[in-house]
């Protein structure tokens, strides 16, 4: 039998992945749940996407319960998140971005109640060698973190998720337009 306070988690999760979207760029989705870090696991995946219909960023939220905590949280509940982003290579080579994502996180966490933040941030360049040495170097950004809510209604805590996994994406944040540049493209 599920405890009553992981099932209102199921039941948060679910009503997120079924009510409208957060974000025209964002879709999420159910994902299995790693069975081994807590006695109760629950997951889901998020993507944004460009208006052409490719990926810029992808996620993984984990939420686990044990109902006698465990060292390290402060209750019952730890969530871990995962984002991985694509970087223009400007951004990437700024040594400060890893700081400027994580303010990101705390500041989207900061509505919803945060205790015990840990966490890491990666940077990554990838060149092309060889018979895909025609391939263009690539540069990503991972934001690995992992913390404990102060309240039961976890919303708050998906709706950062997301909203630093857009923002990782180069996207606006929510209710800001993207003004026009000068060549009627967009600046972010």
């Amino acid at each position: 039998m599920t405890p009553p306070p992981f099932q209102r988690v199921l039941d948060t999760l679910q009503a997120i992945l079924d009510g409208p979207s957060l974000r025209p760029e964002l879709e999420l989705e159910d994902m299995p749940a790693p069975q081994r870090l807590a006695p109760y696991a629950a997951a889901i995946a998020g993507s944004v996407y460009r208006e052409d219909d490719s990926e810029v960023a992808m996620g993984r939220l984990i939420v686990l319960y044990d109902p006698e905590g465990r060292s390290g949280w402060t209750g019952e509940f730890r969530i871990v998140a995962y984002i991985r982003a694509d970087l223009e290579p400007e951004i990437a080579a700024d040594e400060l971005i890893g700081s400027v994502a994580w303010s990101w996180l705390l500041e989207a966490l900061e509505p919803a109640g945060y205790a015990g933040v840990s966490g890491t941030i990666t940077r990554a360049v990838s060149e092309s060698f060889g018979d895909k040495s025609d391939e263009p170097s690539t540069t990503e950004l991972e934001l690995r973190a992992s913390w404990s809510p102060t309240g039961e209604d976890l919303t708050g805590h998906v709706a950062a998720w997301c909203e630093v996994m857009c923002t990782t994406a180069g996207l606006p944040p929510t209710g800001i337009s993207a003004l026009p540049d000068r060549k009627g493209g967009t600046v972010n």
